[in-house]
């Protein structure tokens, strides 16, 4: 017979983190990047990795994109550094090493599934979803992959985890781009951007963190 008064536990083993900001001064950081971002875009040939389509810059955005490429790059490790703890739990503060560049990306471009070797945190800080974040339908989405593998939607498709995060269990996390939205994860989680349809342009700048 059930006990519905029953006490238990539940430890949320193997949790991977998504840390999702919405900066309060995004969007005057944006006016600033744009243009610096669009011009560097018609003097610099595409240095494409994961693109399939678009535009895609150096790794060294901090070092010519002026005040807010090197204010996001401190914000990025400021939150690397809350949510890194060592294994006994503590706060850590590390010195981070890191790269940064900036993608454009127009009707029908995308990022196929990849990951970060060689980095702890990876991120992503969009700078002009390209109307994305007022109409879904445009795609663009951040797309990440479940690193436990499809196994629990393939056996039962309609049973989910009652824990947080246990609704997509088994199945693919997407993240909406919005103009001043910070997105960080662990880098070797796969991920990809799907297909943006929107007449715009949808500008990120990606970064990666390491020790």
């Amino acid at each position: 017979m059930s006990n519905p008064s029953l006490a238990f536990e539940t430890v949320a083993a193997f949790a991977t983190p998504i840390l999702v900001i919405d900066l309060p001064d995004g969007a005057q950081m944006n006016a600033a990047l744009i243009p610096v971002l669009l011009k560097r875009e018609t003097e610099q040939p595409s240095k494409s990795h994961s693109t399939l389509g678009g535009w895609q810059s150096t790794w060294d955005v901090d070092k010519w994109a002026g005040v807010p490429a090197i204010k996001l790059l401190a914000v990025a490790r400021n939150v690397a550094n809350r949510a890194t703890v060592d294994r006994a739990g503590k706060p850590v503060s590390i010195l981070w090493q890191a790269n940064m560049w900036a993608n454009i990306n127009r009707s029908g471009h995308g990022n196929e599934f990849h990951s970060h070797p060689g980095s702890y945190w990876s991120g992503v800080y969009y700078v002009d979803d390209g109307g994305i974040s007022t109409d879904p339908s445009l795609g663009g989405e951040l797309e990440f992959m479940d690193p436990r593998g499809p196994a629990p939607a393939m056996y039962a498709p309609h049973l989910a985890f009652a824990l947080p995060g246990g609704l997509s269990v088994g199945t693919n996390q997407t993240i909406l781009p919005k103009a001043g939205r910070l997105v960080m994860f662990p880098a070797w989680v796969l991920h990809q951007v799907r297909p943006y349809r929107g007449a715009a342009q949808r500008i990120s700048i990606a970064f990666n963190l390491g020790l």
